[in-house]
């Protein structure tokens, strides 16, 4: 069992990172129960605009395409900006897009059996909304969603403290963690021992 977290944060590595922080606890959440986890800061790489698999030359998409396809379960982590998901998460969403084009020898899409889930941050509200918005884009492009296939933490509004500055894991976003990751695992297990009819059935 894989699993590949795309950090959709608008700094670049090395900077501090508070969804790359949330991310990273689901991931040990994963790795605790047998799966093969990595992270990818999207804004290291160069994905172009666009919706195709492959934008042309020196679009970074292709080879982050091929971690999603390579794994049973994708988080999405994304901050919240101006109450939506960052425009680097709405750029990877308008890449998956091109899923809907692709599909397996049974006329599958291939990110059919594919488990997706969000973790979101932020210093003001809109947690749901952000999820809402990426789920929706998600299981559009094909992706299965678990039972509470999200993790967020919010601040208080207009004030500045981020994720990242507090002292440590909240006992309620914690647990979330964990259920987000019991259940992401155990339905991406399912999914593998009984996969998705084929578009003839």
């Amino acid at each position: 069992m894989r699993a590949v977290a795309l950090v959709c944060s608008l700094s670049p590595s090395p900077s501090a990172s508070s969804s790359e922080l949330l991310a990273g606890q689901v991931l040990a959440e994963w790795e605790k129960l047998g799966v093969e986890v990595e992270s990818v800061r999207v804004a290291d790489h160069d994905v172009k605009p666009g919706v195709a698999i492959d934008m042309g030359e020196g679009d970074a998409w292709p080879a982050l395409r091929e971690k999603v396809l390579a794994a049973d379960i994708l988080l999405l982590a994304t901050p919240i900006w101006l109450g939506h998901p960052s425009s680097i998460c709405q750029r990877v969403l308008e890449r998956l897009n091109a899923e809907s084009s692709e599909s397996d020898d049974q006329g599958r899409p291939l990110t059919y059996g594919k488990v997706a889930a969000v973790a979101v941050v932020g210093n003001e509200d809109g947690a749901h909304k952000v999820s809402a918005d990426t789920f929706q884009g998600l299981n559009d492009v094909g992706f299965t969603l678990a039972p509470g296939a999200v993790t967020y933490w919010v601040g208080e509004a207009m004030q500045g403290t981020d994720y990242q500055d507090l002292d440590g894991t909240p006992d309620a976003v914690a647990d979330t963690t964990r259920t987000l990751a019991a259940n992401t695992v155990h339905l991406a297990r399912l999914l593998r021992d009984a996969p998705y009819p084929s578009a003839s059935s």
